[in-house]
């Protein structure tokens, strides 16, 4: 086992990177506004739900105009399967009113000015940031990412700002983007809650938790 927490996120960064080579964002976008609206629609929500929903969204809605052009009863009924639908409609439509005021109508680069608009904290902020504009500012901390950084023994913290600040040592910058999708892919494809695929794992010599079976 290796003890050094650095050394061994550089061996686990090591082996999923050579396990996933495709691994990526699962939230099916073309460009940064969509994958802001994407993203806002996630929270507490899969990834297929909301590709299954924005495949046909996106081709109604193309610019945060347009977002604004409808009520707010077409627009939650265009995403009524998507979990918390009605607060996520006026995420998406304060959102899209502070895009046209202030930014032009063009989705910000910078983590300061991302957190200004309706329904985006750090984890959203981060993901916009890193897989639309390749900007590199912090690790995204999701359900994947949190269970796994705490199995695989890289952080004792439960909250997503303090998972994520741990894992921004640990992890090379210019890892932090791919980082999380290595480990979602892992979480998806083996390491999952309750009946993790330890014998098929390559991690599995290196992995504190080695044969968990339930939830942590």
């Amino acid at each position: 086992m290796i003890t050094d927490k650095k050394k061994r996120t550089n061996e686990i960064i090591k082996r999923l990177k050579k396990a996933y080579p495709d691994a990526h964002c699962a939230l099916n976008h073309t460009n940064a506004f969509e994958l802001l609206i994407a993203t806002i629609l996630s929270a507490q929500c899969t990834d297929e739900r909301v590709n299954i929903v924005t495949a046909t969204l996106f081709r109604k809605y193309r610019t945060p105009q347009d977002y604004l052009n409808v009520s707010p009863e077409e627009l939650a009924n265009d995403i009524k399967s998507i979990n918390f639908f009605n607060n996520k409609t006026k995420s998406i439509q304060g959102t899209a009113q502070k895009l046209v005021e202030n930014f032009g109508g063009e989705v910000p680069n910078t983590m300061d000015e991302l957190l200004t608009l309706n329904g985006v904290a750090r984890k959203t902020a981060n993901v916009v940031l890193g897989n639309a504009f390749g900007i590199a500012s912090g690790v995204v901390v999701d359900t994947h990412v949190s269970r796994l950084s705490q199995r695989l023994g890289l952080t004792d913290e439960t909250t997503p700002e303090k998972i994520e600040k741990d894992l921004s040592g640990l992890v090379p910058k210019k890892d932090w983007v791919m980082f999380p999708h290595w480990l979602i892919s892992h979480g998806r494809s083996i390491c999952n809650a309750r009946k993790p695929k330890c014998n098929d794992c390559v991690l599995n010599n290196i992995c504190p938790k080695i044969g968990v079976t339930v939830a942590d």
